[in-house]
């Protein structure tokens, strides 16, 4: 199996910091990085387009955060996919139990799954396997 590169889109620090230990020592994913918000993120993403840099295979996305929640983060992806040179697989991972969000997140084609927090090393064997 080949080592996926992961985000973590989370405005929750603790949080960040307890998957991001999670995810090194799982030793699944090639690399990972962390954004406080789905601003950061799409800047982030703009950034790897204009410089022909690595994208992110899978990314982890929080739904509630400040400046852009999970859900403005998902329209602006949708505006830049088309000059994404891949998919790149999302799951929404959030301590919300809303069946509205559950229902929501299956409106978007590129969103694989919705997990509960936290996430567990078996989620994480899931999504390195997932393709």
């Amino acid at each position: 199996m080949t080592k996926k590169s992961i985000w973590v889109i989370d405005d929750d620090v603790i949080y960040q910091i307890i998957i991001n230990k999670i995810i090194q020592r799982s030793e699944m994913f090639s690399s990972t990085s962390s954004f406080k918000n789905g601003k950061e993120a799409i800047d982030s993403l703009n950034n790897s387009l204009k410089n022909n840099s690595d994208l992110p295979d899978i990314i982890l996305l929080d739904i509630n955060m400040p400046i852009m929640d999970g859900w403005e983060f998902m329209e602006e992806m949708g505006l830049i996919k088309p000059k994404l040179k891949k998919d790149i697989i999302v799951y929404i991972v959030s301590s919300s139990i809303a069946i509205e969000d559950k229902n929501r997140s299956k409106t978007y084609a590129n969103i694989l799954g919705y997990l509960s927090k936290p996430v567990t090393v078996n989620d994480l064997v899931l999504i390195a396997s997932s393709d």
